[in-house]
């Protein structure tokens, strides 16, 4: 199938399906007939710099939240290993206006919206339900139903469509929406269903498939016998794939994407093609599915490592450069080993106040019953007490 003339041809890489690539994973800059790196007007060295730190500050992220998890401090952790490029390049295009609807692993997308990544893992150590206010951030709370979030994403479009958001030559005013998900999630009916309504509204809306070619242990062959990208032209809006582990062409297609979606042209479909060199989660052993020989050959295409060395050769980046942002991620690793371990556990009778915006004698009921059982166990105290205050506040 033809590439899609909105988004222009592709490059060949590694005799696989087509894709864009604008830094190869020597470190080399690649030329594209359609795609090009644009900095807006900053210095291009200094954009990509921050383009490194991101991702050496996301991986960190990633690299303490797992060990973490395996000294039992936090209940479970989504790994993104080997998909900063993906998340960094996506992230980074966004305006403050763009709306973002993640699934439960966009820790690097978070990052680059102003969360606390210690926000992050209160939601994995199971202190709260994800404390960050989306009306700040634009960044709605982490979805663990796999593809529900693409609905959601549709349905915010057509609001902000709606609500005259779209297409007015307002650089500050204009919104897209941005749906993340997963090649397994691309076979689920919220997905699909989700495709088929931002067709027919034309809504501002973009869907963002990682694919790390894992779902979960379900290699992508045996999900689709075409590229995913492909699978737009069916809905009748345009697709493109993009390597995933490419920082530079990520943003650039992404740059392109969300322009479509803001100026009224409606949704598109965008797969960064990557790769999970980590587990799917913390309970999960990849080495019972999958090649080591597979991970070995996706290490060489590190996405950071090939940031590294074409700043390294080609821009007037100094090794002070690089220390000083790994002694960043360090200052970083032990900010959240030591807050993730202070985290606060949260008073088992506060989601008495946060049902109904009065609560009912029903609940009192329950309430009151629940705290009369807390106070057998020792270290509750005055269980009552602490139901009233936690109700009074919540009003």
């Amino acid at each position: 199938m033809s590439p899609t003339p909105e988004f222009g041809p592709h490059i060949e890489y590694d005799g696989g399906p087509e894709l864009i690539q604008l830094l190869s994973p020597e470190g080399e800059r690649v030329e594209h007939p359609e795609f090009s790196f644009d900095p807006g007007g900053r210095d291009e060295a200094e954009v990509i710099r921050g383009f490194y730190r991101d991702m050496v500050l996301t991986r960190r992220i990633d690299t303490e939240a797992t060990a973490l998890q395996r000294h039992g401090e936090l209940g479970l952790w989504a790994q993104l290993l080997g998909q900063e490029a993906a998340q960094i390049g996506c992230g980074r295009a966004l305006r403050p206006q763009d709306y973002v609807f993640p699934t439960y692993r966009e820790h690097g997308v978070a990052y680059c919206r102003g969360i606390d990544p210690l926000r992050l893992l209160a939601l994995f150590r199971g202190v709260d339900q994800g404390s960050w206010d989306p009306r700040e951030s634009n960044f709605a709370n982490y979805t663990i139903v796999i593809g529900a979030q693409c609905l959601h994403a549709t349905g915010y479009a057509m609001g902000v469509q709606r609500d005259g958001a779209v297409g007015t030559g307002d650089n500050d005013r204009d919104t897209a929406v941005v749906a993340h998900f997963g090649d397994g999630a691309s076979s689920q009916g919220d997905v699909n269903e989700a495709f088929i309504f931002a067709a027919s509204y034309n809504a501002p809306v973009v869907f963002f498939c990682q694919n790390n070619q894992w779902a979960i242990s379900e290699p992508i062959e045996r999900q689709t016998r075409i590229p995913l990208y492909q699978r737009a032209l069916g809905f009748g809006f345009p697709g493109v794939r993009v390597d995933g582990n490419d920082v530079l062409a990520t943003y650039a297609v992404m740059q392109r994407a969300l322009q479509r979606a803001r100026e009224g042209s409606g949704p598109s479909f965008v797969e960064a093609y990557t790769y999970r060199m980590g587990a799917h989660t913390t309970t999960d052993d990849p080495t019972r599915y999958r090649l080591s020989g597979d991970v070995e050959r996706w290490k060489l295409r590190d996405p950071i490592e090939r940031v590294r060395v074409y700043l390294a050769r080609h821009t007037d980046t100094t090794a002070d450069f690089f220390a000083h942002v790994q002694a960043e991620a360090d200052d970083l690793g032990t900010r959240l080993r030591e807050g993730c371990k202070a985290l606060a556990d949260p008073n088992p009778l506060s989601p008495f106040g946060h049902v109904f915006a009065e609560i009912t004698e029903e609940l009192v009921e329950q309430r009151d019953s629940f705290a009369a059982y807390l106070e057998t166990f020792e270290g509750h105290g005055d269980a009552h007490a602490s139901a009233d205050q936690h109700v009074a506040g919540a009003f």
